[in-house]
């Protein structure tokens, strides 16, 4: 064996990025005078210390699983989509529209039609820029990341000027009807008699981001457009070679990962806010691309890592509120995370790859 084994490469490399960039951002703590382990004790008691912590935290996760698992599939084809954050935002439109279309008489019928809304909102979104790529030949990264700020100007005039309750200040749609209000995780998990803080958001679209990472799994190591797709992300040339369609691949891929990125919405505006604001996102679209980076575009990776970062951002809550240091640490951290398991990705698996090398050749020899 030339390489070290998978499990390392799924998950030691990943590990040892996070402990640099955590022993790095202790540093930054400890240079403007504060303990770097009590700031430590202190995000993991407020993120994980209590069920309303816990419940911060998988809310958090949940918006990040979806944004990862869209930049995931696209990376599989290799396409780097940048535009999760706009494709995120109307697929909030596409939720909001759905729920206040009717009077609806049970969350399970409004859920359904919001995902629907949702995602094609989302793919829709994400075909223009696709088709760009396949036909014209234009640059995903580009066009996503323009796509990002034309969504914050249609949903700002949509917000202002279409969806704003008569005589209201606030540029926000009138609260969603009863009948979309999603269970909560505190309601479902007191049918079994276990408590959980009723003040947490975390609801049933937790759940869904589960089930969507098991689907997404599925497809793409156990269908033939999976494979597909990954031998397109593969080599271009040989994949067209094989007679797969590059502008189809392109595409379909591009549609999957909008419409996932579109689902976010049901659980930030549908399920927690319930109404549309604006900046709903709030950075999860980009926050989706270091999640898929640290999972390594695998779903159960980018589950773990979407909980990380779900941690990081109730822990670091906690910090801005009860210590002197800023909530902008935190995006530090989260930079730091990005820095090590993307940019510097190689910093680190080298060495571990001559690492197990070596003790491949010992034994063979």
């Amino acid at each position: 064996m030339d390489k070290m084994p998978n499990w390392a490469d799924v998950v030691l490399v990943p590990l040892i990025s996070l402990f640099l960039a955590f022993a790095l951002s202790g540093l930054v703590i400890l240079a403007i005078g504060e303990n770097p382990l009590e700031a430590l004790q202190m995000m993991v008691t407020g993120a994980l210390g209590s069920t309303y912590g816990w419940g911060y935290t998988l809310y958090y996760a949940t918006n990040f699983m979806f944004t990862g698992l869209a930049v995931a599939v696209a990376f599989h084809a290799r396409l780097f989509n940048i535009g999760g954050e706009g494709q995120a935002t109307l697929g909030g439109l596409g939720v909001a529209l759905v729920c206040l279309s009717f009077e609806w008489p049970h969350w399970t019928l409004a859920l359904i039609a919001a995902m629907a809304g949702g995602a094609l909102f989302g793919a829709a979104w994400a075909a223009i820029p696709a088709w760009l790529q396949a036909k014209r030949g234009s640059h995903i990264v580009i066009t996503t990341i323009m796509f990002n700020f034309i969504a914050a100007a249609v949903l700002n005039y949509m917000l202002v000027n279409v969806l704003r309750p008569d005589g209201a200040m606030d540029p926000a749609t009138a609260r969603f009807p009863e009948g979309t209000n999603l269970p909560t995780l505190h309601d479902m998990l007191a049918v079994f008699g276990i408590p959980f803080s009723k003040a947490a958001p975390v609801n049933i679209s937790f759940l869904i981001a589960l089930l969507a990472c098991f689907l997404v799994w599925l497809l793409i190591w156990r269908t033939r457009l999976g494979y597909e797709i990954r031998a397109f992300g593969h080599s271009e040339s040989a994949a067209r070679y094989a007679g797969i369609s590059g502008v189809r691949i392109t595409m379909i891929a591009m549609l999957i990962s909008g419409g996932l990125a579109g689902l976010m919405a049901i659980n930030n505006v549908m399920g927690e806010a319930e109404r549309l604001v604006l900046n709903s996102v709030e950075g999860a679209g980009f926050i989706g691309i270091a999640v898929a980076l640290m999972g390594r575009s695998h779903p159960f990776g980018v589950a773990l890592a979407a909980i990380l970062f779900g941690f990081l951002y109730q822990g670091g809550a906690e910090l801005a509120l009860f210590t002197s240091i800023p909530r902008e640490l935190i995006v530090v951290i989260q930079a730091l995370v990005i820095l090590f398991t993307g940019a510097l990705d190689n910093m680190v698996r080298m060495p571990i790859e001559r690492i197990f090398l070596a003790l491949n050749r010992r034994k063979e020899g």
